[in-house]
């Protein structure tokens, strides 16, 4: 599976985890507008890590955080590719 497909799989399944209604998930979709909270994210990072086996947040040290989703993959994307 992608980086992509496992991050939108793995949004999904936190959100109705938690019971939370998502927006719609597109690129362009701002994260703090998509229907997580922060525990979900923390949890999603978690998910992540375990899945991809990284966290890009604590391997980077200059960190411009995702403001949309699209700025999310693509930050998970860039680091699987350098990894």
């Amino acid at each position: 599976m992608s980086t992509r497909l496992t991050i939108l799989s793995q949004i999904e399944e936190v959100a109705a985890e938690q019971k939370l209604k998502l927006q719609p998930l597109h690129d362009e979709l701002v994260l703090l507008e998509s229907g997580l909270d922060s525990l979900c994210f923390a949890v999603l990072v978690a998910r992540l890590e375990d899945k991809l086996g990284f966290d890009p947040f604590t391997a980077s040290e200059d960190v411009d955080f995702p403001v949309t989703l699209g700025d999310f993959v693509r930050f998970y994307e860039r680091y699987a590719e350098a990894a």
